[in-house]
Order: structure tokens, then C-alpha cells, then sequence
């Protein structure tokens, strides 16, 4: 077994589970960098909305893949893949441990383990997919693939991706640019990582965590996503903006529900969005899961973790 001198803990969980505040601590502890795994903050123009690391915290602690890139960019997790590994990479130069943080569950597993290669699917199609779900939403994805690909509904409407538009939306421009199943080029064979990877996983009784949402969301109001959402309206149609938050004020601002209704619809979906992560997270066995309220015992693991992993190092 070759030689693996370098380390990644990965930090993740639910939204609003404290993910950020631990990142950071651990960054400190270890005098390290963070590489954002949330498929959003990435975006230099969705900051509110996206809940963002603060300024303060951005200067203090070295992110990579936070405010790196426009809305008009069009990225995925493959290309995060490539990303995410030049980011640590950048980290390793200096240090021996990096840290990523995020709650993006295909970002991290494509960080970690690499990606089944997809086909590649004309810009047409990709639109005109796009263009249907914003005209009839996931149910419309959902009746569509029932008959454009009847085998991936068989095998997982049962699960957390029937209920991923992004998921569902990939699947649909799969079967429509190949005429066949995206199933058939899942072939769920990890790419070896020439460095360690420790996860730690946050979890917090459901019911604080729907408060945290509701008071998140309160914040986001009270910061001005309002403002930011109405400066976005040209942009509405790129893929970036089809996230919670953003989604329900536009139905706002285009007459289709009050700004009460928006608020309260922003809480209900980003709490159906917490739920898939946990059902995607808790089939990761790698997971080590901890208390948001408990940073020392974390810390204290991870100081364990990583001594144990350069000491096998070291006798290997």
C-alpha cells in the first residue's frame, strides 16, 4: 500500500446543523484551509441566500470554492471532482491536513470517491430540460421519466433522489440525449485518493433543527434576500438559481404567493432538503456522527484520528 502522508475530514450534515461554525474551528485547530462542499456557495452573486461564511470568517480562515465563480458558469459535481482535488492539493503544498465542508452529498462523494463517467448531453437538451421543470416542477420530472425511463423510476422513487430535481432533471437529459437509462452507466467503482479521509457527520434532534431553520431563514429575510433575489430576476432561468430560496421569491415576485407565503415555503422545503441529506448521509458507514454541541470531544477525536493515521504511516 503506497504511502498516504496527507489528510482530508470532511465535515458534514444537514443544512443549518452547524456545519460552518465546526469547519472553521477545526481549520484553527489545524491551521488549515476549508474547501466548500455546497454546490451553491461557489456563486459570487447568491451570498444571502446561500448562507455564506461572513466575510470575517472568509478572511480568517483561507475557503476555496466560495465566491470562485459566476452563476453563468455551469458546473457539476464532475467538475468539482476536478476542483476540489486541485484545492487540496494547493492546501497540501503547506500542510498536511485539509478540510472540507458541505452538505452537497454528491459533491463529497465525488470528492472522495470519484464519479461513474456520464455521457455527454447536448446544450439543447439540457435546456430543454431545464425549461420543463421550471414550467412543471419536480412532478412533472417525475411523470416524465416514468416514461422516458422506466427502470431508474422502478429502482428509486422510493428513495431520497426521486425527490432531487437536479437528480431527476440529470436523469431525464440522460435518457433523452442516449435513449437509455441512466442506470446503465452507474457502475459505482471508487477512484483511488492518494491521501486519508476522515468524515464527521452532524446530528441535532429534529425539532432544533427545523428551529435553526426557521431562524436562519428569519436571518436571510432580515440580511436582505429579498433585495438580492429581485437583482437576480434577469438570471432566474440559469441553473444556479434553481435552489431554495431563490425559487420561492421568484414565485413571489411574480405575483404567485405573498412574501409571508415565500418565507414559509423556503422553511417547508429547505426542511424536505435536510431530510434527503440525511437519508444520502446516513448510508455513508464511514460517517463518524457527533453532537454540533460537542466541538472539544470532536476535536479531541480527530487529534486521535490523525495520530493514529501518520503513526500507521510511519510503520507502513
Amino acid at each position: 500500500m503506497a504511502e498516504k502522508s496527507k489528510i482530508v475530514i470532511v465535515i458534514t450534515g444537514p443544512t443549518a446543523s452547524g456545519k460552518t461554525s465546526l469547519a472553521l474551528r477545526v481549520a484553527r485547530h489545524f491551521q488549515t484551509g476549508i474547501i466548500s462542499a455546497d454546490s451553491r456557495q461557489c456563486y459570487r452573486e447568491m451570498s444571502i441566500g446561500t448562507a455564506k461564511p461572513t466575510a470575517e470568517q472568509l478572511r480568517e480562515v483561507k475557503h476555496y470554492f466560495v465566491n470562485s465563480h459566476s452563476i453563468t458558469a455551469d458546473l457539476n459535481a464532475g467538475m468539482f471532482e476536478t476542483l476540489g482535488l486541485g484545492y487540496a492539493q494547493s492546501i497540501f503544498a503547506k500542510k498536511n491536513i485539509a478540510v472540507l465542508c458541505g452538505g452537497t452529498g454528491l459533491y463529497i462523494k465525488a470528492f472522495c470517491e470519484g464519479l461513474d463517467e456520464m455521457p455527454a448531453v447536448p446544450q439543447e437538451v439540457r435546456k430543454r430540460v431545464r425549461a420543463f421543470y421550471a414550467r412543471q416542477g419536480i412532478a412533472g420530472l417525475q411523470k416524465a421519466l416514468r416514461l422516458e425511463d422506466p427502470v431508474f423510476c422502478r429502482l428509486c422513487s422510493q428513495g431520497a433522489e426521486w425527490q432531487n430535481p437536479h437528480r431527476l432533471m440529470r436523469a431525464l437529459e440522460v435518457s433523452e440525449a442516449t435513449g437509455k437509462s441512466i442506470l446503465t452507466f452507474r457502475k459505482n467503482q471508487k477512484s483511488p485518493r492518494d491521501f486519508g479521509i476522515i468524515k464527521i457527520g452532524l446530528e441535532i434532534p429534529r425539532e432544533r433543527l427545523w428551529q435553526n431553520i426557521l431562524q436562519r431563514t428569519d436571518q436571510m429575510i432580515t440580511l436582505g434576500l429579498e433585495h438580492e433575489v429581485k437583482r437576480l430576476m434577469p438570471y432566474r432561468s440559469l441553473n444556479a438559481l434553481q435552489t431554495v430560496g431563490y425559487t420561492e421569491m421568484f414565485d413571489y415576485f411574480d405575483g404567485r404567493c405573498s412574501l409571508e407565503e415565500a418565507v414559509k415555503n423556503i422553511n417547508i422545503h429547505t426542511r424536505q432538503y435536510a431530510k434527503r441529506q440525511m437519508t444520502w448521509f446516513k448510508k455513508d458507514t464511514q460517517i463518524h456522527w457527533f453532537s454540533p454541541d460537542e466541538p472539544e470531544n470532536i476535536l479531541d477525536f480527530l487529534q486521535h484520528e490523525t495520530a493514529n493515521f501518520a503513526s500507521c504511516n510511519t510503520r507502513n
